[in-house]
Parts: structure tokens; sequence; C-alpha cells
């Protein structure tokens, strides 16, 4: 972990001295350089714990191979069981990061387009819970269509190559196309990396930060409303030896 967030703060490091002294300018949209950097630390920090949802291809597998059958057989809903496995996951990864973040940060100087702070790091908890739990959902979806094709690696690989890119691990959503932005914000994706990111880099009001949360939960069961129907489909088809 601490190898990869190292090569990764030297990439951004170069790629965005480049990019300021190209411009001439000591802002680049509304971040400055030690703001931007500070960004991709704490996107890789919260990135890991939202991806701690990430079911790989669990699900499929278990579809293929029968070991679904195993799972119909408890009293527990499957999706409910399968990311209570995933929830394990979140706290050691926060703690993780939280220490990370300790060690890096304070070396990275001061910004004036950042403002950390404990309160900051509070609030970012239930929203890095959600997106967790967001990622969770998003990521099954794809899965499940193993009950009807022989291969959705594909699928899933696609599914976590858009997150990433319209979620804002890359970078700041807020330097997309003008055009885009519309868009970027009606999406699910922003909450799953950029709004916590946000957040506790303290760029985020108290209001926006609950108006987030909300929407976020909602988009947690618009989305639960899409898996519920293929899930029920897909048992429908499924022989209990595997397909």
């Amino acid at each position: 972990m601490f190898v990869n967030l190292a090569v990764q703060l030297v990439v951004l490091w170069a790629l965005w001295t480049a990019v300021f002294a190209e411009s001439g300018k000591e802002l680049v949209g509304e971040w400055d350089l030690t703001g931007i950097l500070s960004y991709g630390v704490m996107v890789f920090l919260t990135g890991r714990v939202v991806r701690g949802g990430d079911l790989q291809m669990a699900v499929a597998s278990e579809i293929y191979d029968g070991s679904l059958s195993r799972y119909l057989l408890y009293p527990l809903n499957y999706g409910v069981t399968k990311y209570a496995q995933q929830l394990g996951n979140v706290f050691p990864n926060i703690l993780q990061s939280i220490v990370m973040a300790a060690c890096i940060l304070p070396f990275m100087g001061s910004s004036s387009s950042v403002d950390l702070h404990v309160t900051g790091l509070l609030m970012c908890m239930p929203s890095l819970i959600l997106a967790h739990l967001l990622f969770y959902i998003m990521g099954l979806l794809p899965q499940l269509v193993a009950f009807w094709a022989d291969n959705v690696w594909s699928l899933s690989v696609l599914m976590r190559f858009i997150t990433m890119l319209l979620g804002g691990a890359t970078i700041p959503l807020s330097l997309f196309p003008e055009w885009s932005q519309g868009a970027l914000a009606i999406l699910p994706f922003r909450y799953l990396f950029e709004f916590p990111t946000l957040v506790i880099l303290g760029k985020v009001s108290v209001n926006d930060w609950l108006t987030g949360l909300l929407t976020c939960a909602v988009w947690c069961v618009v989305m639960s409303l899409l898996v519920i129907p293929v899930w029920r489909r897909g048992n429908l088809r499924y022989t209990g030896v595997g397909i």
C-alpha cells in the first residue's frame, strides 16, 4: 500500500507540476498544486476503502460452479450475506488510510484550496460507508448477468473503469469540461470517490454534505431496485449445478 501510494504521489507531482508550469497560473480550476496533490493522496486512500466492496468475480464464479446453492439454503438474503463479508474490510482499511494520511500530508505543505481538519474526517466516515455500499451494489449488477452469459469479466472491468473515471478517482470532476458538469452532478459515480474526498479536504459545507449523503442513499435504493428483479429472474434459470 505504501509503495503504491508513493509511486502515485511521484507520478502526480510530475504531472501536475508540468501542468501548472505550462499554465503559468497558481490555480488550475479551484486547485493549487499542493491542493491537487492532497486530492490525489486522499482519493487514493478513500478509494481503497470504497473498493473494499469490490466483489471481483466472486458472485459470477459461484453462479458458474454451482456453489451459489449453499447460500440459497441460508435464511438470510444472498446480497446481504455477501455484503456482510465485504463490510469486514471497511474499518481496517479506514484505520490504515488514516495512518497513511497522517504520515504523508504534513510533509506536503499548506494549501489555500483545501482545509484539513478533524471535522472533515468525522464527516467523511458516513460518506465512505455509503460509498462502499453503493460501490458494492453497482458491482453486483453486472455479475448477475452470469445467469445468462458465459463470461461477465469484461462487464465487471468496464464497470470499474467507468466508476473510476466518472467518480473522480483520477482527477477532480470540477476539471472536466463545462458541458459535462450537469450530467456528472446527476449520475451516482461522484459519490463513490470524489464526494468523500472533498468532504475530508474540507471543501463541502454541512448542508451540501447532508444533501450528498441523502443523494447517495437514494442511489443505493435505486440500484438495489435494479438488482432485485435481475436476481429473481436469474434464480429461475439457475440449475443448482452451475451454468
